[in-house]
């Protein structure tokens, strides 16, 4: 804790008051418990479909590439268009795919193929919906306030992770895994009347609005010229090719095949999971500037070290334990990267910006996903896990080593003179 804490959480409660991002919260609330539900559901109905890992990575390398390949287009629309009205227009979309895998779990005529096709159309509204929403939360909030207003969105969307897994195991258990999809479906519709209830984006000077038409790679110059942002790429890269893998797509095989349990056990551990993320989150108001990279290597070591505990445990509560403490420190890196992004980033290349550091994670996601449940099948998931977890350790270690004694946090692109100069982080 530190003094700053005191300050955050007047602003915390400040940003909670009757206004457009409490709307927006709320609604982000009901959408994202429904998503983590149809994610416990769909990585079970995965697991009973098949026991090959790399089938269910497939899932995600069909998500992943439409997003890889659209998000840099995705970033462009949204700091030129209305953002408001693209979200809205994912969540119909994402509400559509809901109800079809829902109808054919429902109808006895799903199979891996379905998930695959669905999930590619899932991965097109994802390259949309990711640079947007991101850059969104920062218009809804004075510039002070973003990096309040973005540890309050992790912690609703990981808190959501406590309910879903555990509201769709039960789903999944009394009524089958259809309803997990259909909950999902009726859920986005909440988000839907929050985004209309949201007021329009102000208009910004004349430079900044001609800077809003310009192309995405006026984004990709300033991420290259700023080494904090290139840096914090850096580390959530190394997160999603070693670790998230394991958790997003092999976790199913591995509550089934290793610890011997079914989906109440698996929407328990989300739950722990979400619990540890939603902790990790609510952190981020009380790490000092000054102390972030020390605080984030903290992290990383926490994270290396209990999926080694994973890689060796057979007991349902080491694993609960273990995963918690890897969601504290996930979520905290990850809150801590994205805020430090986007303090950085000038209004006018948000979207754009957003969507270069979001292919860190979405971008990789299927290449990682692919290779390590290919080596978790070739040399078993046992054995994987433990390999990830030391290299994961090792290089995001020296990633933030690096970056501290350079002072890469402090240097950065120049932006517009319309808007101030990022704050510093350290």
């Amino acid at each position: 804790m530190n003094s700053d804490a005191p300050a955050s959480r007047g602003k915390m409660l400040a940003l909670l008051r009757p206004g457009p991002f409490r709307r927006y919260i709320i609604g982000s609330v009901i959408s994202d418990t429904g998503t983590w539900m149809q994610v416990m559901a769909q990585g079970w109905l995965m697991s009973t479909l098949t026991n090959k890992a790399i089938l269910l990575g497939m899932v995600n390398f069909a998500a992943g590439i439409p997003t890889l390949a659209l998000t840099m287009l995705g970033g462009s629309v949204a700091d030129k268009y209305d953002k408001r009205k693209i979200l809205i227009w994912t969540q119909f979309a994402q509400t559509a795919l809901a109800l079809i895998l829902g109808i054919l779990v429902y109808t006895g005529q799903i199979h891996v193929w379905h998930v695959v096709v669905v999930a590619a159309f899932l991965g097109i509204c994802i390259a949309f919906e990711m640079p947007a929403i991101n850059a969104l939360v920062p218009e809804l909030v004075k510039r002070d306030e973003i990096a309040t207003a973005i540890a309050l969105d992790r912690s609703v969307f990981h808190g959501s992770r406590l309910v879903g897994p555990s509201l769709a195991g039960i789903f999944v258990a009394w009524w089958g895994a259809a309803s997990a999809f259909f909950a999902n479906a009726g859920s986005f519709f909440a988000l839907v009347i929050a985004l209309i209830s949201l007021p329009p984006r102000t208009l910004g000077t004349a430079e900044e609005e001609e800077q809003r038409r310009s192309g995405f790679k006026e984004g990709l110059r300033y991420v290259r010229n700023d080494r904090t942002i290139l840096s914090m790429i850096g580390l959530i890269a190394l997160t999603t090719i070693f670790v998230f893998p394991f958790l997003s797509v092999m976790l199913p095989l591995y509550v089934r095949n290793i610890l011997k349990l079914g989906p109440e056990r698996l929407g328990l551990l989300m739950a722990v999971s979400g619990t540890g993320a939603l902790f990790g989150a609510l952190g981020l108001l009380s790490v000092a500037r000054d102390h972030r990279f020390r605080f984030m290597t903290s992290a990383v070591v926490l994270v290396a070290l209990a999926l080694l505990c994973m890689s060796q445990s057979n007991s349902f509560l080491l694993t609960a334990v273990s995963m918690g403490i890897l969601a504290v420190g996930l979520s905290a890196n990850f809150g801590l990267a994205n805020t430090i992004v986007q303090e950085r980033a000038p209004a006018a290349l948000r979207g754009r910006v957003s969507a270069v550091f979001g292919l860190s994670f979405f971008g990789l996601m299927p290449i990682a996903g692919l290779l390590t449940t290919g080596l978790s099948d070739l040399i078993g998931m046992r054995t994987a896990l433990g390999i990830s977890a030391v290299l994961f350790g090792i290089f995001a270690v020296l990633i933030l080593n690096v970056a501290g004694r350079t002072g890469c946090e402090k240097t950065g692109a120049a932006v517009p003179k319309t808007e101030a100069q990022p704050a510093a982080v350290a």
